[in-house]
């Protein structure tokens, strides 16, 4: 098999498929020092399509699964079984459900799916005025892909005209900032389900909370995210039978009325609000750090799943999951998500003894036996327990014994 990707994501995927019987190797580009103890890291970019399909004909991959956002949108699934490779992933018109904005939003508007009040603006000006004229706090957002950091919630007109301005003309996201979407700001409590679907059945995850903002009491500016629960004690019986019937359902069948068949995992951002629940965003693959949080509860097997997908019989497959809770820590360089400095030694991680927890590697590098920081976001510490407390206690007291410069970490996941 093949993994596309470094990240703790990449890293969790990994770590899942390693435990199926049905798979002898596993490869990964490119990869990172944590995956490199797993799989082969081959030095070939996440978003270097003719790499990774002549690399996979050469290497008789039976399954590559692409986990990173870039190289859905740009098309890999489509190229890989374009030269008759197996590929895990949607193809690139479906996964436009997270490469713009604007559609995603277009879409639920066209099927009464639940979302905030919005606008679609090319020109600086017209958005500019029509900001002006919005109640505030309002959602600024890049309509296509920006590594999670395209969102801003601006508190205040200015903020929303600066977001604007650095978005539009002075083109921070490049192409990806031509257009922005501009919606009303809501408020309420925010869950993260994931779901796997083979275009026709959807079978919806434990539900999950991701920690956006980079510091404590949700201040500071969004991430691609600081940390995760499992599952969201907000994520009710209710709440839940209602998302699957006004939002999952009825997203997966929108998307086959399109003819643009979603096979993969989609991710939806929720915002459960007084309203009921309303979509935020849509992701068209594992969420990260969700993935880190909600696959050690998985306990089918992962690679069976990815293959019922591909062959359209997900409703043959019986999905089972530990009933038990999940929390990720992230552990960050000092300045992320600005400027930070990377190539610092890693050390403590032999010193974690309990059972119960993974250290999943995002931004590092191995060389010899040393790790070493090579990313924003570095290392991701989950533990699982019977319960939330518990495994957030057990989480955190691995965290302390991990040490590198500058390291920077939430200390208030799972109790804001």
């Amino acid at each position: 098999m093949l993994i596309i990707g470094s990240g703790g994501r990449e890293h969790a995927l990994a770590w899942k498929i390693a435990q199926s019987h049905e798979v002898d190797e596993i490869y990964c580009a490119p990869g990172n020092g944590g995956i490199s103890d797993i799989a082969r890291c081959i030095d070939i970019k996440a978003t270097d399509i003719d790499g990774v399909v002549n690399f996979a004909k050469q290497n008789a991959i039976d399954l590559t699964v692409v986990a990173p956002d870039d190289p859905l949108a740009m098309g890999m699934v489509d190229a890989l079984e374009a030269v008759g490779c197996r590929a895990f992933g949607p193809r690139r018109d479906a996964a436009a459900i997270e490469a713009s904005k604007a559609f995603a939003k277009q879409l639920m508007h066209k099927y009464n799916i639940p979302t905030a009040k919005y606008e679609v603006f090319d020109d600086y000006e017209k958005a500019a005025a029509y900001v002006e004229k919005c109640p505030v706090p309002i959602v600024i957002k890049a309509d296509g892909l920006a590594l999670g950091k395209g969102v801003t919630v601006a508190m205040d007109r200015q903020d929303a005209l600066a977001a604007l301005k650095s978005i539009m003309l002075d083109k921070v996201f490049k192409e990806a900032g031509s257009r922005v979407v501009i919606e009303q700001y809501l408020t309420g409590h925010e869950v993260s389900v994931l779901a796997f679907s083979d275009g026709k059945t959807v079978v919806p995850m434990i539900s999950a909370q991701d920690h956006k903002r980079a510091y404590d009491g949700n201040k500071g500016p969004n991430t691609g995210g600081m940390g995760a629960i499992a599952p969201s004690p907000y994520y009710t019986p209710d709440v839940k039978q209602r998302v699957e019937r006004e939002i999952i359902y009825p997203t997966i069948a929108a998307m086959a009325a399109e003819g643009r068949l979603f096979k993969g995992v989609l991710y939806f951002g929720l915002m459960l609000t007084d309203d009921g629940p309303k979509v935020l965003e849509y992701n068209a693959r594992f969420g990260d750090p969700e993935a880190q949080a909600v696959l050690p509860l998985l306990k089918s097997d992962l690679v069976g799943i990815m293959e019922a997908i591909i062959d359209g019989r997900l409703d043959e497959i019986k999905v089972a999951w530990y009933d038990k809770a999940a929390a990720c820590i992230v552990l960050a360089s000092g300045g992320y998500p600005a400027h930070y400095t990377t190539g610092y030694p890693i050390m403590g991680l032999d010193d974690i003894d309990d059972p119960d927890v993974i250290v999943f590697h995002a931004g590092t590098k191995k060389e010899g036996n040393i790790y070493y920081t090579a990313g924003g976001r570095v290392l991701g510490v989950t533990a699982v327990a019977d319960n939330l407390d518990t495994a957030l206690g057990k989480a955190y007291e691995s965290v302390q014994k991990i040490k590198f410069k500058d390291m920077h970490y939430r200390k208030d996941i799972g109790r804001v």
